[in-house]
């Protein structure tokens, strides 16, 4: 029996299709993610937990449920996640703007949410903070003007400050050239 092999192009299409079903020809398919497990904390001690993003903040995915025994990017708003909580368990990613609303903030999410998994895989929660008056601890200690993405590593030490939004690749080549990343990485043998 000899195996024929489709052209790229054609086997994309016959996927497509196959997504949206029967009777379902006119609609776009929906995007297929696959399951990526996360990696756990060193200590064992568990991670805060997360809670969906607000039903209308930008970029949010409330209300869509991830499929059983798929990772998740933790977003966390400021006031609910302590700095200290994450030393040496995870690599804090800190988006800061003076508003929900502001064009740079929507657009990192919208980045971030786009493909998580490289990001899940380095053990990095997202930290949200739109609101100055309320000065949350990682106000006082990071000082952002405007919006910024502030990179952090396990140690608590900021390894990168972006006044401007990165695409999911650029973060985990950054990442990856972390100290503690690389040690990581040599544990395990391979770059994820």
């Amino acid at each position: 029996m000899k195996c024929k092999l489709l052209p790229a192009t054609m086997f994309l299409a016959a996927m497509a299709v196959a997504a949206m079903g029967p009777g379902r020809s006119d609609a776009p398919p929906e995007s297929v993610v696959p399951p990526v497990q996360p990696s756990q904390p060193a200590t064992g001690a568990a991670w805060p937990t997360s809670r969906s993003p607000e039903p209308d903040a930008p970029g949010s995915a409330a209300g869509q449920p991830a499929a059983v025994g798929q990772a998740v990017l933790r977003i966390l708003p400021a006031s609910e996640a302590d700095p200290a909580t994450f030393l040496w368990q995870a690599r804090p990613l800190v988006i800061f703007a003076d508003t929900a609303a502001d064009p740079a903030f929507i657009e990192q999410l919208k980045r971030l949410e786009r493909d998580p998994a490289a990001l899940i895989a380095r053990d990095v929660v997202v930290i949200t903070d739109t609101d100055p008056a309320a000065n949350s601890a990682w106000r006082q200690q990071l000082h952002p003007r405007g919006f910024s993405l502030v990179l952090l590593d396990k140690d608590g030490q900021v390894k990168q400050r972006k006044p401007s939004p990165w695409t999911v690749r650029e973060i985990s080549r950054a990442i990856d050239k972390f100290p503690l990343r690389r040690q990581e990485i040599g544990r395990a043998g391979v770059l994820p």
